[in-house]
Formats: C-alpha cells, structure tokens, sequence
C-alpha cells in the first residue's frame, strides 16, 4: 500500500510536539508539504520531517491546490481551525484538526456540513482517549461494568502553569483559556467513557483573578498581564437529557494542590472509576467494598499494534491513519467532538449571561 501524503497547516507548537514526531513514527505515510504564515517555520520543519522534496508555503490555499495530497494536519491556532478545514475537505482531503474543533458550535457545523458533503473523513485530535488508563477505562465501560452512569467529573486542574507562549492567552486567536484549551480533553474522555453525547442545560462561570497578578510563580516564566485577555479558571456544571450530570473544572492557575490534567471521574449504578491514584475502579462485590488497580506497568494487548514505545500520540496517528487505508470511522468522530464545542460554548454563554444555557 502507498504511503499517505501528508501536508502540516501550522509548523508551531502542536504541530513540532505532537503530530509531525508521532506521523514520522507512525509510518506508512509521508509529510510532502509544510505551511505556515512564518515561512520559517515551515522551512524548518519541512528539513525535519518532510521528504527530501517537501514543498513549503505561506499561503495554505497553495498547498490545497496539491492533488497529490491525500491527508492535511490543521495544527493553527483555533480561530482559523474550521474554515481551513472547511477548504482543506473541499479541496478532497482527508482532515485531522487539533482540539478544539472550532471556537463556537456555529464555526464547527460549518465542519461537520463538508465532511458529510465531500465524503472525506474528518477527526479531531483529542489524543488523551489513547492512554493506557482510558482505553482500559472505555473498555470496561463498554462492558457495562459500570452500569448506568449518572454522574461524572472533568477534571483539567493546573496551579500555576498558565502557557506563555504562541496566541494562547489571544482571546480573538483562541477562543477562550483554559477551558477551550485544556478543560475540552477533561470534557472529551468523560463523554466518551459515558458514551453520552445529549446535553439539555448548562451553568458555567468563567474568572480573571490571577490575570493581573505579578508575583506569579508561573512554571513556564511570567505571563504578560496585559495580554492575557482569556479566562484563567472555568468551571461548569452540565445536565443531560437522561439526567446525567457532569461537573468541569478547568484551570490554568488556581491556588489549589489538588492538580489533575485530562481526566475523569465516573459514578454508575454498578461501580464507579477515578483516576487520582492511577486508574481506580471501586465498587461493591460479595457485599463487600472493594477498589481495584489495574497495571499498565507490564504489557497487555496494547492499542493497535502496541509497538514498544508507543505514546497516546503515536497510537492516535496509527488509528487515523489505519481509518483513512481501510476506509473505517476514525476513532474521534466530528459529531462527538461538535458536542464538546457546543458544551464549552454552553459554558462561556452562560458565564457571560449569568443564566442557565439550554441547548435546545
């Protein structure tokens, strides 16, 4: 079988530190073509990653025009998330676009519309699905060894770890903080282990507290306060229609040591999981309580192929790329991470409005 050719939309952060490093190992495809509108940056990457021909643009309607293409990376800052897309599909690609899908439901309909219409797969990078402890945890989801699951936490907690670098703290670029940014992959394995993707209402509350403060003690060096225009703490308490109720923490920097990134809690009729100490699973067998803890220390039947090394990244390129070749569903569908957009713009609009948002 050929190898996909690949062209990468955005050679910043995302792109260098997770999808041009996990496609090179993943194998069986090719990067032909890198863009970016610091030229370069695209030159840099195409002398890392690309073949030895690899073309370079600043403009990515140029790129698109390459028949040849089969697959685009779109790993650009959120606002320009749906409409590259949008041209990208049109254009006869097969798209993979980093999180978050788009910065509002209205930009990533506009996405899902050209997927259906163009019959090209589109996925979204929500990578945190592929960890050890989240594909164990969808597992015995699926096996209903949870039973109904009524309640769930999203929990997305840093204590003073707000990025400085990039558009991240660009309200206009991004969208929002630490919610849009951190808080949507929380959001996106609770949905998934619930297998739950109908919300009624929604109250969020969003928080500039530590924006303007100078003593910061910040991982990754002082933020500029004037500059940082989004959000440093969200939160948001969700119904769905079955009566489901999830509760979203997400923070850049809160004063807080309870500081978990990416993960969930559930509660269901038979059991319940966290993942505060490793993966935890408890419930109640021979009427007695009991906790158990699975090991991902050893082997086991990893994802895919699981080749030694692998990381949720690699697995999360293999899965794409295996979908495109054998013409499957990707593992992250568009229309479940549109629900996760819709739920996260729910949350900004009920913060804003000081009212519940219905999402109906």
């Amino acid at each position: 079988m050929k190898n996909l050719r690949i062209g990468i939309i955005g050679c910043g952060g995302i792109a260098n530190g997770k999808h041009m490093p996990s496609l090179k190992e993943a194998g069986g495809c090719e990067m032909v073509a890198f863009c970016d509108i610091i030229v370069e940056r695209a030159e840099k990457a195409a002398k890392q990653f690309g073949t030895p021909d690899a073309k370079v643009y600043e403009d990515y309607k140029e790129l698109l025009k390459d028949e040849s293409i089969d697959v685009v990376h779109v790993c650009t800052p959120n606002r320009s998330h749906s409409f590259i897309t949008v041209d990208a599909l049109e254009a006869g690609k097969h798209v993979m676009c980093e999180k978050p899908m788009a910065i509002n439901s209205a930009e990533a309909q506009k996405m899902l519309d050209a997927a259906e219409r163009t019959g090209k797969k589109l996925t979204i990078g929500y990578q945190s699905r592929f960890r050890d402890d989240s594909q164990y945890l969808k597992a015995e989801a699926e096996a209903g060894t949870f039973g109904d699951i009524y309640y769930a936490k999203a929990t997305a907690i840093r204590r003073r770890a707000v990025p400085t670098w990039g558009v991240f703290l660009n309200e206009y670029e991004q969208g929002g903080g630490p919610l849009i940014d951190i808080g949507t992959h929380a959001l996106d394995l609770t949905l998934w282990t619930m297998n739950n993707y109908k919300p009624k209402y929604c109250v969020g509350t969003t928080f500039h507290k530590l924006n303007n403060d100078t003593d910061q003690g910040n991982a990754w060096g002082n933020w500029d306060p004037e500059k940082f225009s989004v959000e440093d703490s969200a939160f948001g308490f969700i119904v769905m229609e079955n009566g489901a109720t999830i509760v979203l923490e997400s923070s850049w920097a809160l004063n807080s040591l309870d500081v978990r990134e990416a993960v969930t809690t559930i509660c269901g009729t038979k059991a319940g999981a966290d993942m505060n100490d490793g993966l935890r699973i408890n419930g109640v067998r021979n009427d007695r309580q009991y906790v158990m803890k699975p090991s991902f220390a050893a082997g086991g039947v990893a994802f895919n192929d699981g080749a030694k090394g692998d990381n949720m990244a690699i697995r999360e390129a293999k899965a794409w790329l295996n979908a495109i070749r054998e013409d499957k569903a990707p593992v992250t569908l568009p229309e479940q991470a549109f629900c996760v957009t819709r739920i996260l713009e729910g949350i900004y609009e009920s913060a804003k409005s000081g009212k519940p948002y219905y999402f109906n």
